[in-house]
């Protein structure tokens, strides 16, 4: 009987540590997900692809991140090829890289190729504005002030 408490104990323990499912119509499914990130179509990658604005450009269009495009100005945070600063050059949807100019290496036979790096590992410092984009800036970002309010805010 001590056992069997025991064992009721460590699967009340065990289940502490995850949440409950909030939404039925999605899976929490590791297996899942990953089989939907690798064989997502392009125009999800895309949206997968965002990369976080600088704090200026945070500040000014009140928008925290955006997909990630060719003419964009970016700055490397992590990784070996950190504090770079370039163009990107190519967005690799297929390999979810982007390729940035002046990052690159020699090979062996002395080409020089680009080297991919991750959208998630690079922050946006400048961007390559269309009506497209400002469209999709205002969007995200046009309607008010979001997050903690002040004591200004609240006195008035």
């Amino acid at each position: 009987a001590a056992a069997a408490a025991a064992a009721a104990a460590a699967v009340v323990a065990a289940a502490a540590f995850h949440k409950m499912k909030q939404k039925a119509s999605v899976s929490s499914s590791r297996r899942k997900a990953r089989k939907a990130y690798f064989t997502a179509p392009s125009h999800k990658r895309r949206i997968m692809m965002s990369s976080m604005l600088s704090k200026d450009l945070r500040a000014k269009y009140s928008v925290r991140s955006v997909p990630i495009r060719r003419d964009d100005e970016v700055m490397i945070v992590r990784g070996q090829y950190h504090d770079r600063e370039g163009k990107v050059t190519q967005v690799y949807r297929k390999r979810f890289r982007i390729h940035i100019e002046r990052v690159t290496r020699d090979k062996a036979n002395g080409q020089t190729v680009p080297i991919g790096i991750h959208p998630s590992k690079v922050i946006i410092t400048k961007l390559k504005l269309d009506k497209d984009r400002k469209a999709l800036l205002e969007r995200k970002g046009g309607k008010g002030k979001k997050g903690k309010y002040t004591d200004k805010d609240v006195d008035a």
